[in-house]
């Protein structure tokens, strides 16, 4: 098999306006493509707009253009997010691209002489917003299953692709390759749908009707259906043609992973696969379906209730390399993910300013004052080095593997429980007294661990924070040249050299802190939702006195603190540590987990959380957890729950309670 990464994201539709859905899934491609350039793998990443159909020809008569000027006055703000965001494409393909229409005439032709296409008369419900037909049966109250809009009753002549005669052999295929639907919920709905039946699948519109599409190389009364035409692209991006091929194109196909939004699972996992079957060609590795974000409330997202994401404010605010990370860090990708401004500054201020900034400045500034702002040397190492060096050894497997499974969440976990471990090393080292009793042998021991840290952490986060991490790797006297020769010659030996690094006697520099610490919200978003100030009343009869007290008496009155408590009411809360041994869905509920968790006792706790929104599964086998473990067991959604987990957070769940200590151990 080829060595080479082809990695694509859906092409957005150019009528929409960007938003967090088409970032996310843009970061993400951009991340993991430049990982793969960094292991040395050839990369070719694709993304692009949709430009044909009915909704842009009439967008286009609305605004008195042809649709072509458009779609090419559409594209630059499609352009500009790639801009913002800073991400690395290898080609910007747009359906309009005289070689993708092309590709698409010369495979209809093909599929056409092959009789993979009919032309039928056809009754069925049309939906103008989906752009597609539906059956009888797939309407919702009457209406469109994907847009909720109204449905017109059709009859009319169209050419249709033999969908159907593929299902059997997609599903032998989607059985035989469980990797090529991902995460698996996504892979049994494909199958769900394909055991229902496949039906065929019209390919055309009449032109009488909507004009705006690549014409049908057989008759020039129709053009393409806009999915036909779209999901073909990604041949295009390869150099494919039927007739013309460019050379080598086929090392890049199959793509490796095609990343696209759950809502489009259909139109990728079945009529794409079941389109390159009919052509002969094989089906791409993996199609990877992500989640939505929604409001942490759960609630439609709208400035009026508060719950808005604006990508834009947050670069603003924070800066792109922090909204990069915080999309890809905050949930499992597959999963839905719960957004609030609020969570989004806690997980700056914890993870970039307290830990990785934290451990950045003390290696960088100590280093500066005390051993002369170079890169110390390493005397033999005790088993407090040796601990961090196996731990930064299997971070390095475990975020390769992570990244390469597309896990993005695992990684910078991997990172982060690193870098926190950087810090509890320091803190157990205390350098200071190490400079203060003049142990210099062993304090420069110790700056340099601390020092290969932040390397290896920066060497990992490049591709997520590359601005950021390139200012951390500057300030080690490092480059991210650098940084990727290391990252090689670390997967080459396993990790066995993660902290060996950096070049004795280079030149470190401390400079401005990485990432500064907000006390608050940043001003323009706070303002964003900020109540309207409330105008003084206009009575000229009252007083500048009775003015005042008029507004102290309009003035909310202050939350009423919490009730207190004596501490016999404390202590009658048991809380033990505890370790997770299992980890699965609730079987009715969709934000719930049922774990199994060891206290220290004869056998594990069954205990129900409501983390299903901040964790997969997965991610907590083997974490240890703080437990309530003398709470009265309760029913939740049928099943028993056994004590309660600590959390942090307010509304929403920010992370877990966690304690060094062993199941069973008393937490006081």
């Amino acid at each position: 098999m080829s060595d080479t990464f082809y990695i694509t994201t859906p092409i957005y539709y150019v009528n929409g306006t960007p938003h967090i859905g088409h970032a996310y899934t843009t970061i993400a491609a951009d991340v993991v493509a430049e990982y793969m350039r960094m292991t040395g793998r050839p990369v070719r990443f694709l993304t692009g707009t949709d430009e044909h159909g009915q909704k842009v020809l009439e967008a286009a008569a609305k605004r008195g253009m042809t649709p072509k000027a458009h779609c090419d006055d559409m594209v630059v703000r499609w352009k500009a997010m790639m801009e913002r965001l800073q991400i690395r494409y290898d080609r910007f393909i747009r359906t309009t691209d005289a070689d993708h229409e092309s590709v698409v005439t010369a495979v209809l032709q093909k599929l056409w002489d092959a009789d993979e296409i009919y032309k039928a008369t056809y009754t069925g419900w049309y939906s103008t917003s989906a752009e597609r037909f539906w059956t009888e049966k797939d309407l919702v109250d009457g209406k469109c299953p994907d847009t909720g809009q109204p449905v017109t009753e059709i009859t009319e002549t169209n050419y249709f692709f033999r969908m159907g005669k593929y299902g059997e052999q997609l599903m032998a295929h989607i059985e035989a390759n469980p990797d090529c639907i991902q995460p698996s919920s996504r892979r049994n709905e494909v199958l769900g749908f394909l055991r229902k039946g496949l039906g065929d699948l019209c390919i055309s519109r009449p032109k009488s009707r909507m004009s705006w599409g690549i014409e049908m190389p057989f008759d020039p009364d129709y053009v393409t259906y806009v999915w036909f035409d779209a999901l073909l692209n990604y041949m295009t991006g390869t150099g494919y043609h039927p007739e013309s091929p460019a050379e080598g194109w086929d090392s890049w196909w199959p793509a490796s992973a095609h990343l696209i939004g759950k809502d489009i699972l259909t139109t990728h996992a079945v009529y794409w696969t079941t389109m390159l079957m009919a052509m002969g060609q094989p089906l791409p590795q993996t199609i990877y379906a992500h989640g939505w974000w929604i409001a942490g409330d759960g609630q439609k997202m709208s400035k009026s209730l508060g719950n808005t994401i604006e990508v834009d404010l947050l670069v603003e605010c924070f800066g792109l390399d922090a909204t990069r990370y915080f999309f890809l860090r905050e949930i499992a990708f597959g999963a839905d993910g719960t957004f609030s401004y609020e969570g989004f500054l806690s997980r700056y201020n914890v993870d970039l300013a307290n830990d990785l900034g934290n451990l950045a400045h003390r290696g960088l500034s100590m280093t500066t004052k005390w051993l002369g702002g170079t890169v110390p040397p390493s005397s033999a190492p005790t088993d407090a080095e040796v601990a961090l060096q196996a731990l930064a050894a299997s971070t390095v497997q475990t975020f390769d593997a992570s990244m390469k499974g597309l896990q993005f969440h695992k990684a910078l976990v991997a990172v982060s429980d690193l870098v926190g471990a950087g810090n509890k090393y320091v803190d157990a080292q205390e350098p200071w007294s190490l400079n203060r009793e003049g142990k210099t042998e062993r304090l420069q021991t110790v700056k340099r661990h601390v020092l290969e840290l932040c390397y290896l952490a920066a060497t990992l986060l490049l591709p997520v924070m590359p601005n950021k991490a390139a200012e951390l790797l500057s300030k080690l006297g490092r480059t991210p040249d650098d940084a990727r020769d290391s990252l090689r010659a670390l997967l080459a030996s396993g990790g066995s050299s993660a902290l060996d690094g950096l070049v004795e006697g280079t030149a470190v520099t401390v400079g401005d802190p990485l990432f500064p610490r907000f006390r608050e919200m940043p001003e323009p978003i706070a303002a964003l939702f900020a109540a309207p100030e409330e105008e003084a009343p206009a009575e000229p009869q009252l007083s500048k006195r009775q003015l005042k007290k008029l507004k102290r008496q309009k003035k909310k009155a202050p939350p009423a603190p919490p009730e207190r408590i004596e501490y016999a009411d404390f202590a009658k809360v048991a809380l033990k540590v505890g370790r997770v041994l299992e980890a699965e869905a609730h079987p009715d509920a969709s934000k719930l987990l049922v774990l199994k968790v060891d206290v220290g006792e004869e056998s594990p706790r069954q205990i129900v959380a409501g983390i299903r929104a901040r964790f997969e599964p997965g991610d907590l086998i083997g974490r240890s957890v703080v437990v309530v473990a003398n709470l009265a067991p309760a029913m939740l959604r049928g099943v028993e729950s056994q004590g309660m987990l600590l959390a942090a957070g307010g509304t929403e769940v920010l992370d877990l309670v966690s304690v060094d200590a062993p199941p069973g151990e008393v937490v006081r």
